[in-house]
This record gives structure tokens, sequence and C-alpha cells, in this order.
């Protein structure tokens, strides 16, 4: 069993008079809940057109189709890049391709990690409070405990799954990871039920502070394994690997009812939004044959490919609380840690690549992207403004000559990229081509977030405004049993940081728990960040 985190001790006397406000807390005027619990579910390789309310025939998925009939469905929904790790890269921390520190697949080479310098939407709302959890494929290595790409290391109380992307292949895996431990299994177990158990299991924990629950399935990424017959499947005259792929599917519909139920029966769901997505097109690994189900609906291209049908993902919003509506403005995955830190009422952290679609869940309308980029180096790259997309393809790469290859579509009379207009509009694709290239560099981030170090025998607490607002009337300090002193800053402007020395606590055997709040946008934020004794030095002394 996953065990969540202890719940939130506040500081006595003046930080514990400005705790942020809980999920129980009245609906926003827009009738979102307050602070919401969030559910994040994440597929593996599902394709735009897999899902029947997006035209899917042979695959049965009730479920998602009913979750789309009763919340909002973004038409035009992408994710960060056409495979795995810079996909689920973006979307964890609100940078493209041009810009994350992830760009592409481990490939013939060492698996990509995070870095400290990579701040996710679990971080973020960890911060503010939420208990967090991270269940099924994390696909970041090295598969080491304490490393700074371990998801406990990047804001998630609790994690469950595989840590490494290759790890991920295996169904029926001789061990998983709980947190930093490795949990023996005997090789019978179907990973996905192991995950869908330890969802249900956080979701029924309950609390007074809201959670945020990142379900990162592996379904239906190849091999097409699952446990038992194909069902319904089983007597298709389709190939093996097909009828597999199919109740693969069918089973990642089945969870998402599972997670739904549990929702409701942990009477939550009320004050919970539920976010479906994939991480990009449809794969045509081991005999699955994506144009036997138009996996891509009608897209060209799939997994791997920057065209719509590599990108174009489904997404689905739902919560009691939304109206049922379908969008059709462009939203991608890197908009989500916006989103999430705009619904949990959290300064986001800024020069994100990402925007708030929070107004397109209640109709109120969001902000537009200027353009949409996706980025593999020295592959492909496109990039998507307003009806106008544009598609990059290195030399030898997807049919291109020595020299590569520029081509042009209009989205809007041509969404399956058949007449390629590059040789019309040589000036709008010149155009596009310039955008591309400034928009792929260096990170442009800034620290962001509540950091502690020991030194000796003092805990240093820093807090780093990497927002784009000032927070006002800062207060740094330790949470414990003993009142402790704060530290009061009237100003900390973008971009600046603060720094505060505290004793160690006297007793502190497990952990030490450090507190930032302060004043921002008219609310009251508490930042609370945990520094657990394992990661202290071993020759420090307690005093």
């Amino acid at each position: 069993m996953i065990n969540g985190p202890s719940r939130r001790a506040l500081l006595a006397g003046t930080l514990a008079s400005l705790a942020v406000p809980s999920a129980a807390s009245a609906a926003d005027p827009d009738g979102l809940p307050s602070r919401p619990n969030i559910v994040v579910i994440l597929a593996d390789d599902l394709g735009w057109g897999e899902i029947g309310v997006q035209g899917q025939r042979l695959i049965r998925t009730p479920n998602l189709d009913r979750m789309a009939a009763e919340g909002v469905r973004f038409e035009a929904a992408y994710s960060g890049a056409p495979l795995c790790a810079p996909s689920r890269c973006a979307l964890l921390t609100g940078l493209h391709a041009g810009h994350g520190t992830v760009r592409e697949n481990p490939e013939g080479g060492p698996q990509h990690a995070l870095t400290d310098a990579d701040v996710t939407f679990a971080e973020v709302l960890q911060l503010s409070g939420y208990r967090t959890a991270c269940i099924g494929k994390w696909g970041f290595g090295p598969e080491l405990a304490g490393q700074v790409s371990h998801p406990n290391m990047r804001g998630f109380d609790e994690f469950f799954g595989y840590i490494g992307h290759r790890h991920a292949h295996q169904y029926f895996p001789k061990y998983l990871w709980h947190n930093g431990a490795k949990v023996q299994l005997d090789g019978t177990s179907y990973a996905p039920h192991l995950f869908r158990e330890q969802a249900v299991e956080f979701i029924r924990q309950g609390g007074e502070d809201p959670f945020l629950l990142y379900f990162a399935s592996t379904l239906p990424h190849s091999p097409s394994v699952i446990a038992g017959d194909a069902g319904p499947y089983e007597d298709m005259p389709w190939s093996g690997p097909n009828r597999r792929h199919a109740a693969q599917v069918a089973r990642l519909d089945t969870d998402v009812a599972a997670l739904l139920r549990a929702l409701r029966q942990a009477g939550v769901a009320e004050r919970t939004l539920v976010l479906f997505t994939s991480d990009n097109g449809p794969h045509r690994e081991k005999g699955v044959t994506p144009a036997l189900f138009n996996s891509n609906g009608p897209f060209r291209g799939d997994k791997r490919e920057v065209y719509e049908g590599g990108i174009r993902v489904p997404m689905i919003a739902w919560s009691p609380r939304l109206r049922p509506r379908v969008v059709k403005q462009p939203v991608a995955s890197w908009d989500v840690l916006p989103t999430l830190a705009d619904l949990a009422e959290v300064p986001a952290p800024a020069n994100l690549d990402g925007l708030s679609f929070r107004g397109l869940l209640t109709g109120a309308g969001a902000p537009k992207h200027e353009h949409l980029v996706w980025n593999r180096p020295r592959k492909a790259q496109a990039i998507r403004r307003g009806r106008w997309k544009a598609v990059r393809l290195a030399p030898n790469i997807g049919g291109a000559g020595p020299e590569g290859r520029i081509e042009l579509y209009d989205l809007a009379a041509d969404p399956g990229e058949q007449r390629d207009l590059a040789v019309a509009r040589p000036d709008l694709t010149d155009e596009l081509m310039t955008a591309l290239d400034a928009s792929i560099g260096p990170d442009p981030r800034i620290p962001y977030g509540l950091k502690t170090e020991i030194v000796g025998n003092e805990v240093v607490v820093t807090l780093h405004n990497g927002s784009t607002v000032p927070w006002n009337e800062v207060k740094l300090g330790l949470d414990g049993p003993r009142r402790v002193r704060a530290h009061t800053v009237a100003r900390v402007d973008p971009g600046m940081s603060i720094a505060v020395g505290f004793p160690l606590p006297a007793g502190s055997r497990s952990r030490v728990v450090a507190l930032a709040d302060f004043e921002s946008g008219g609310r009251s934020h508490l930042f609370r960040k945990v520094h657990r004794r394992s990661a202290f030095p071993a020759d420090v002394v307690t005093p």
C-alpha cells in the first residue's frame, strides 16, 4: 500500500495564520472548485482516432466517450513531441522541446533525465500544500534512488512504477519502484493492474489537503501484451498484435472508469478535475497496424513524425462542475503546468512556453498561442501558426533528400497535410522558418520555489521568486512542535531570491520542514518544503 504524507502541521504564530485555503472551499465564480483535486491521466501511444468519440469504430471506449460527453473535449490538442521522453518533459515542465531539458528519446544512448533546474507541475502544487503521487511510467532515468530526476525529487510525495524508459516495456516486470526502493515481483503480475490498484488506493486515502495524481499508464504501448486473452477481440480476423492492441485500449478505458468510480465513492468527484491525454500519436511497432483502426483519424503520420498524426492527441477534461463543450482552439501539453497552477491558485513559473487554458474549460476563453513548436534535433521540426503549419525535415530523414525539405500546409483546408504549398508561398514559408528558428534555444526559465540546504548545523532556506509577479510580506521559517523565528522581507521581485539560515531543530530525526508564506495577486500563499534527513550529510550533529 502507498501511504500519503501526514497532514500538514502549520507553523505556530504568524505563519500559521496565513495557511492556504483547503480544497473544500467554495467554488470560484467560473463554477470550478477552488483548488480542486487534480488527476492527470497520460496514455502511452494512444492515437487521436483511437477513442469512439473521435471516430473509432473497431475498438469500444465507452468510458472515455462518456467522459467526453460529460466534460470538455479538445479537438486540437497536441502532445509535446511525437515520442515519449520529450513529450513527458513538456507536459511536466511547461516547456516545448525547443527549450526543454529533454528533447529526444534515449535511442542509441543513455536515458535522458530531468535536472535540478526543472520545475514540474507536481513541484508547484506540492509547494502549495497538495499531496502528490506519480503512478506508472516516469520515463526518465537513471534507475537510482535519490538522483535529481527521480519522481520523489521532482515533486511527488509518492511514486510507484517504472523509472526508466526501457524498463516500462515489460508488462510483467520482475520489479517496480516504490519511492526509492525496488519492489521485487515474480514476473506474473500485470503492471497496469497494479497501477490501477495503487491509484484507487491513493484516491481513497482522503485528508484535508487537495491531491494531485499523475497516472501515467503504459497502455497501449508496444509490445501488445495483456493479461489473459483479448476478450471481445479474441476472435476478430486480425493479427495477434492487433487483437491485443485493441484489448490494451479497452483495458485503458476501464482503468479510466475505475479512477472516476473511485473519485465518486470517495465523495471527492465534485471537487476534482480529471485531465486525460496521450504522450504522442499511435505506434506501428511489433506487428500493430494503425491503418486497420484508423488510429490517427483524418491526420497524416503517426508516432515519431511531426505531421498531425504524430502529435495530435486526445484530450478530455472532466468534472461534475464542467458543462459539456467541444474546444477547437489549439492547446498543447506544455499548457498543462500553467493551467494546473492557475487552478491551484499558485503563481506560475515565468518564461514558460505554456499558457493556462483554464478559461477554455468554462467557455470564458483563454489566451491564444502565437505559434506552437515541435523539435526533434537532427531529425524534424514543425511550427503551427493559426491555420498554417510548416514542417522541416533533416537531410535524408522521412524521404527528404540530401539537403532536407521544408513543407507548408493549410490545416483549415487540408488537415491531412496532403498539399504542400511551400513552393507557392515562399514568403510565408520563410516567415515561419524564422519564427521556428527563434523558438529553439536554451532553457529560458529562472529559479523558482523553496530550496533547503544543510550547512554545518544550520538549515538554509532559500526562496526563489521565479514567477512574473512580486511576492510581498515574505516570511521564512521552519515548521515543528516549537515556535520558530520568522524572517520577513517586504517584497521579493521576480528573479530575486532570499535566503535565511535556521539552527537544525533539536530532536529532528527524520525530516525538517521549511515554510515560506507571502501575498501575491491579492491571495495569501504558503509554500512548504520537506528536507528529509536521508539527504543530510553524515557528519551533521543535531544539537
